[in-house]
């Protein structure tokens, strides 16, 4: 298979690109290593069209695996044929090669291979060629009681078995019923017989309808979910069957003799029984596999903006896990996020212990310098603010209320075991509340991402797409950030171009005896990590106690010759020339052009040497919601508050304002114009003003608008 000219097709990239982008990547190149530090070799294409040159090659030689085995299986059975084989040959997706495999697939016992044990395919082969004759007096010939053909009908039906199943078979006749599927099936949906009780949160589709293809994603997950949990019954048909039988008949009927009444009897039976079935089970699957894609997509653009949310920055944290019956875990972290102290108190039990829990958190920030504190939003949250706030500090401290999702996956996971073994998952959950808020993105690598919080029917999508997905995500933001050499966790590390858990752990371990990397060359003494891994991680790494001031850069130590000379042709050091904007404006880029350093690499040199290591996360804002709000009961229709976004989906967005339920903010009531994607107008963690349009306090639900506020 030409594999360069299909993706160039499908993808509408050129030919050069792809191929020069596959040599790359098979040669052991990553995603993000090609998008950032091979620019000239594939045209400067962007992470989204590597990864998606990578992965049709990949589901390209799936079907070239898959054309072997159907080329081996069909040979094995003596039935190869020249033509075959050049249509096996020229096939293009998996489901050409399958519907041509068909007739030749090994299958179970079915009614036409029992009527042709039974000797009636000569029979079904007569009555197809329609030619007029007494059908009962040729079936008459074929009935045989010793195999079961006890008379004329018996004889007739089993004919007209083995005829539907050609029919079923016939690539022809499945591309017209696949065509005809795409453009009239109806997607309709029931509650489940005796159900009705039970299935109240599919009541929207107790007795649903709509055209299939038109269906939104995050409706058909919503019925499947509803068909697996058996509360509903779905179909996806075309509403009628005679316009798919007409058009088979056209097909295979030749004239109105009782021949061709016996083959229309078969094509009826061959689409309502075998074929209808088959490509509804067909249609289901691809409309399964685009609402998949399309979820996915919500949910890998949800935690690439979590994920790259502002991070406060090294400030010594106290973090407080909320509770009321428990108490709440109160941990202090230095700086760096280390754990330095830890206890718990008691605001919710009497007056006295709030009196008491007051005065432990204003000595606990006198004692260690506290700059932020950290609540988590989930149970009590808003209560220990309010207890918060009752504090007299000293100095400034900020409050902000922390997402708590995924935390208690966290504090029970081997990862947190192994850094904090002696304490409890009390303590390790607070700890990664603190944690993330100092830095979002090199605490959240530490969940499976599914925990977070951010998608929409994940459980319910393709779990292995979902998980390439996420990795895709995880790797890009990791890498687009850059990863501190000398204080990153392993799990961080294990996300940077080219290196992965087990070189993460060699890393960690060659830090732990040896003490910090002083530059980017010493990686090369750690066990295993070689030249090619060395090409892929180092330019994502920053060593600040470098003494090259490269090192803590994007710039690629392959680069570094080339800025040295940059700075030695107008008189200066690279240290001077990332100082002086000056002497960095009298080099002309253009005399360093070569074949393999173009002017996109030049330039992105240049942005590095203008601010070295700049972090691309958006600078943090203190956020506060609305101190007469704190209960679903406290909203009134009409208020405007103030809230975050704390999800986006292909319907909408859900925002916290602080009453302990996020309300929706339907896609409808997101702007004064039609929108078709919520990302157009809010993104993840997003302060934004919203008006209650509705509370529903029997169902826990609220009704949002961003419209006009």
């Amino acid at each position: 298979m030409d594999y360069i000219n299909i993706i160039a097709t499908q993808l509408n990239l050129g030919t050069r690109q792809v191929e020069k982008t596959i040599e790359l990547l098979e040669g052991g190149a990553t995603v993000p290593f090609v998008a950032r530090y091979r620019k000239e070799a594939t045209g400067n294409l962007n992470e989204v069209q590597i990864a998606a040159i990578r992965d049709m090659l990949l589901k390209l030689k799936d079907i070239d695996k898959r054309r072997e085995t159907i080329i081996q299986s069909i040979e094995q059975q003596g039935k190869m044929t020249d033509e075959l084989r050049q249509q096996l040959m020229k096939a293009e997706t998996m489901t050409e090669l399958e519907d041509l495999y068909l007739p030749y697939k090994p299958k179970r016992k079915t009614r036409a291979s029992i009527a042709i044990e039974r000797g009636l395919q000569p029979l079904a082969d007569e009555l197809m060629k329609q030619y007029q004759c007494d059908v009962e007096e040729l079936a008459e010939k074929y009935i045989n009681t010793e195999k079961g053909v006890a008379g004329v009908e018996d004889a007739l039906a089993g004919a007209r078995d083995i005829i539907a199943e050609r029919v079923s078979e016939d690539l022809q006749a499945r591309n017209k019923v696949r065509n005809l599927f795409r453009r009239t099936a109806m997607l309709m949906s029931k509650v489940a017989k005796g159900k009705e009780d039970e299935a109240g949160k599919f009541k929207s589709w107790f007795d649903w309808k709509e055209q299939a293809m038109r269906a939104p994603s995050h409706r058909l997950l919503a019925m499947f979910r509803g068909e697996e949990e058996g509360m509903l019954s779905v179909k996806i048909q075309p509403e009628e069957d005679e316009p798919a039988v007409e058009s088979l008949e056209r097909q295979f009927l030749r004239g109105n003799s009782q021949s061709s009444q016996q083959v229309a009897l078969a094509v009826k039976d061959g689409y309502k029984r075998l074929l209808s079935p088959q490509v509804e089970t067909e249609f289901r699957n691809l409309l399964k596999e685009k609402a998949d894609k399309e979820a996915i997509k919500v949910f890998t653009e949800n935690l690439r903006q979590l994920l790259l949310a502002a991070p406060l920055g090294q400030k010594r944290t106290l973090a407080i896990d909320p509770g009321f019956r428990t108490g709440c875990k109160v941990v202090c972290l230095d700086a760096q996020g280390q754990l330095i102290h830890n206890e718990t108190i008691y605001p919710f039990t009497s007056v006295r212990e709030e009196h008491a829990a007051v005065s432990k958190l204003e000595a606990l920030v006198e004692a260690f310098k506290i700059e932020a504190i950290a609540i988590g939003n989930g149970t009590a949250g808003r209560e220990t603010e309010e207890v918060v706030k009752r504090c007299r500090f000293k100095n400034k401290v900020i409050a902000v209320m922390v997402s708590e999702s995924g935390a208690s996956v966290y504090s029970a996971s081997e990862v947190a075991r192994k850094e904090f073994p002696d304490y409890d998952v009390t303590v390790r959950g607070a700890v990664s509340i603190g944690r993330r808020l100092m830095d979002p993105l090199s605490e959240l690598v530490k969940i499976d991402p599914k925990s977070i919080g951010v998608g929409q029917y994940q459980h319910d999508v393709d779990q292995k797409m979902l998980a390439a997905s996420l990795q895709d995500t995880v790797e890009s933001c990791v890498n687009s950030v850059g990863v501190e050499l000398n204080t990153a966790s392993a799990e961080l590390l294990s996300y940077v171009s080219g290196i992965g858990p087990s070189l993460a752990s060699k890393i960690v371990d060659y830090r732990n005896r040896n003490g910090a990397f002083a530059n980017r060359r010493e990686l090369l003494k750690v066990e295993r990590l070689g030249e090619k891994a060395f090409e892929q991680c180092a330019g994502f790494l920053r060593v600040r106690e470098s003494k090259n001031p490269l090192d803590h850069s994007a710039v690629h130590p392959e680069r570094y010759a080339l800025v040295e000379r940059m700075a030695a042709g107008v008189g200066t050091t690279v240290e001077q020339l990332i100082k002086d904007k000056e002497q960095r404006n009298k080099i002309d880029i253009r005399q360093f052009v070569t074949d393999d350093c173009g002017l996109p690499t030049l330039q992105d040199i240049m942005k590095e040497l203008e601010k070295p290591g700049l972090d691309p996360r958006a600078r943090f804002e203190v956020f506060e919601f609305d101190k007469n709000v704190s209960r679903i009961e406290d909203l009134q229709e009409g208020m405007v508050l103030p809230g975050i976004v704390t999800n986006i989906t292909a319907f909408g967005c859900f925002v916290d304002v602080g009453v302990h339920q996020d309300g929706l903010v339907h896609i409808s009531q997101m702007a004064n114009r039609r929108v078709n994607d919520p990302n157009e107008v809010v993104h993840l963690h997003q302060h934004v003003q919203v008006r209650v349009l509705e509370v529903d306090l029997k169902r826990n639900r609220i009704s949002l608008s961003l419209k006009n506020v």
